[in-house]
């Protein structure tokens, strides 16, 4: 069976990963920095929209609307990104079968927690093609990052101060100093 992990990380890695590939290069094979990232977006909008149905299933029914909404926003920038890999001359990167969970989501304590997680994945993954992208992509990219972190920070309860960023989120310590 065909089965991915959720992206875990900021989409550097997986841009690393994808790099040459015929999805993230052009014809010629010239690496296109925003196309890749444009991929990884789209695999994390995959991967989310999988995780939105795995909470959908499992969340209390006074969260169930909210839930829904977030799925139906993750599939319409699942298909926004589609044309817009296209639009950049890439082929879309197809959803795997199935996608392996963080962790077991066995209650709605649980799709909550998983709800928050999956919205900081792709914050993260938005937060690359900020910087890889330009112009409408660029202000297309933050406008998503916006919208996942509002979401995550309801799903969570509270918000995170540099949302998308990794390096930023973590608590200063005295080797940060």
């Amino acid at each position: 069976m065909n089965q991915a992990t959720i992206p875990a990380t900021s989409p550097a890695a997986a841009t690393a990963a994808s790099a040459g590939s015929p999805a993230s290069s052009p014809p010629g094979g010239k690496e296109n920095p925003a196309l890749t990232a444009l991929q990884a977006a789209l695999s994390a909008e995959h991967a989310a929209v999988y995780g939105y149905g795995v909470v959908g299933g499992r969340i209390a029914e006074d969260r169930r609307a909210q839930a829904r909404q977030a799925h139906d926003a993750h599939r319409a920038r699942r298909d926004a990104l589609r044309r817009a890999v296209r639009r950049m001359g890439g082929t879309p990167e197809p959803a795997a079968a199935a996608y392996s969970l963080p962790y077991p989501v066995p209650d709605g304590a649980a799709a909550v927690r998983l709800a928050a997680e999956l919205e900081e994945r792709v914050a993260a993954v938005y937060a690359d093609l900020v910087r890889a992208g330009e112009g409408g992509l660029r202000r297309e990219a933050a406008a998503a990052l916006r919208e996942a972190a509002v979401r995550a920070a309801r799903w969570r309860g509270t918000g995170v101060p540099f949302p998308g960023l990794a390096e930023r989120a973590a608590p200063a310590g005295p080797e940060s100093l």
